[in-house]
């Protein structure tokens, strides 16, 4: 990877490491903006209205931290990829597999399942970045509160 330049205080190595980390981080995120609105968009039964009015602000969210996780990249020099394929490519956490259209409870339990993971990939960042960048992970540790935040509002749902 070659960098457009490098900010200061960081060097170039740490600046690199950092910006995979993030690339990874921001395609996961894309990835959960989806997932979320496919989720919004085949949810069924029972508190239906509740759990589809639920998850917009959800992909709203993790839309904004896809756009500020990319503006990092950007900040540190490096190249982002938002493409589609850069997503399958750059993906490291199991695929979300629930598809058409299924009861709430079941999505809702998807989606549980899939913030553990996406949260713990976040943490995973976040240990990796404050060795290289404390800037990003503080970037990072604001976006797994929001994360938290809304796994708590699905598991709620089902407690």
């Amino acid at each position: 990877m070659t960098l457009a330049f490098t900010v200061p205080g960081l060097d170039e190595a740490a600046s690199e490491k950092a910006v995979a980390i993030l690339q990874n981080r921001l395609s996961q995120e894309q990835e959960a903006a989806l997932v979320l609105k496919h989720a919004h968009w085949n949810v069924t039964g029972p508190n239906f209205i509740a759990v589809h009015e639920m998850l917009d602000p959800q992909v709203e969210v993790v839309l904004a931290q896809a756009d500020e996780t990319a503006e990092r990249i950007a900040t540190l020099g490096g190249t982002l990829d938002g493409r589609p394929e850069a997503i399958v490519r750059n993906r490291t956490w199991k695929d979300f597999d629930l598809a058409g259209r299924q009861s709430t409870t079941d999505y809702i339990n998807a989606l549980i399942e899939y913030y553990d993971a996406f949260i713990a990939d976040d943490r995973k960042a976040i240990a990796e970045l404050d060795e290289l960048d404390l800037v990003s992970s503080n970037i990072v540790q604001d976006h797994v509160q929001e994360l938290e935040k809304f796994q708590w509002f699905l598991r709620s749902h089902v407690a």
